[in-house]
């Protein structure tokens, strides 16, 4: 089962309760109070794991709740600070308040982690509380209550590439040619219902490719499971849209080509500015190659002709692939770097009226009416 929206109830444990003691040892009158501290209660994490492909282990329960600390006891003894509750979600995985409707977190790099309901804080025993006047304080702090809130987690599918295209243009067929994955292939539209990730070999490298189901018109407002598809492929660097040749609903490839890019351009954030490798699938018909190349003079740019049954253009498509990833990711590198460079003013005055500004030969012109110049 593929989850990829989950809503949980999660509580940090409270804190454990301050001691209110006093030493009691033979030979020691008033020993004077020795109340330890309560310990922290757990918090509620959730992380970032790449072993996780999604939110199913989460549907189960849906309430998390951390233990409380233990209480502090004499001897100024602490309380036992309570474990954290770790819950590992994919990469990708967005975290908000669902009341609020903030984001905590957009979980995107393995490891990255938010603490969603902190517990709460060990209260003070009674040792804190002596003084010259206070000998034997009877005061202690409870423990902090812990955090709670109603927690919204949504998954998007991180891959360096995504399979675009109107149902049963040939997606799952090709991802499992291209990689070791094994969705669900069957000779009917919509057989894909969630992402498949699949690893393409290329060379010493290599990429994540995503096999996303199948859109139609209308999908960017929603019609069918368009937004459920769509925010799938927000997240993915490259798109390959496939083109069924003679689409079994009787439909036209090109106009079904311009069909999917209007729904990429109309969604919530526009997609149709993502590189895109176009393809022909089902080579092996005949009569394919003539939709290749009418849809190249319609687009005005090339246009692969594959077929995963023969492995025709295969090779062709993940090397194109591959090139792009490697530019992108070239300039996000440079990007990345220019952004660590910091620009330093090369000269500030301060001027308030406890200070003056020293003119400094060669550095700093005179100002009118300084004695100091």
């Amino acid at each position: 089962m593929f989850v990829d929206r989950v809503e949980i109830f999660v509580k940090g444990g409270d804190g454990g309760r301050g001691s209110a003691s006093f030493r009691r040892e033979k030979y020691v009158p008033k020993g004077g109070p020795d109340g330890g501290d309560g310990g922290n209660g757990g918090s509620v994490i959730v992380r970032a794991d790449p072993n996780a492909d999604n939110l199913a282990g989460l549907t189960m329960k849906k309430h998390w709740k951390a233990k409380s600390g233990e209480a502090g006891q004499g001897a100024k003894c602490h309380g036992a600070t309570a474990e954290d509750v770790i819950l590992l979600v994919p990469p990708g995985t967005i975290v908000r308040d669902r009341d609020r409707g903030n984001v905590l977190k957009d979980l995107v790099e393995p490891g990255d982690e938010v603490v969603v309901a902190k517990g709460g804080k060990g209260g003070r025993g009674n040792v804190h509380f002596k003084s010259a006047t206070n000998r034997t304080p009877r005061q202690f702090e409870p423990g902090e209550e812990g955090e709670e809130r109603w927690v919204s987690l949504e998954l998007k599918v991180i891959a360096d590439a995504g399979l675009v295209g109107f149902p049963n243009a040939g997606k799952s067929t090709l991802l499992s040619r291209l990689s070791r994955a094994t969705p669900e292939i069957a000779p009917y539209p919509f057989t894909t219902k969630h992402p498949n990730l699949g690893i393409v070999t290329a060379g010493d490298a290599g990429f994540v490719l995503a096999d996303l189901p199948g859109l139609i018109e209308g999908a960017a407002q929603g019609v069918g499971l368009g937004h459920e598809f769509l925010r799938h492929v927000e997240r993915t660097r490259v798109l390959i849209h496939l083109v069924e040749p003679f689409p079994s609903d009787g439909g036209d490839p090109v106009k079904n080509y311009h069909a999917i890019r209007k729904e990429l351009r109309e969604y919530i954030v526009p997609l149709d500015t993502k590189p895109e490798v176009v393809c022909v699938s089902k080579a092996e018909l005949t009569g394919a190659d003539e939709v290749q190349q009418r849809l190249a003079a319609d687009l005005g740019r090339e246009v692969l002709l594959l077929s995963a049954v023969t492995g025709q253009g295969l090779q062709t498509l993940v090397g194109r692939v591959s090139q792009m990833l490697a530019e992108i990711k070239r300039a996000e590198a440079e990007e990345a770097a220019k952004k660590k460079v910091t620009e330093f003013a090369t000269e500030a005055a301060i001027r308030t009226g406890d200070f003056r500004t020293t003119a400094v030969p060669a550095i700093t012109p005179p100002a009118e009416g300084d004695d100091d110049a």
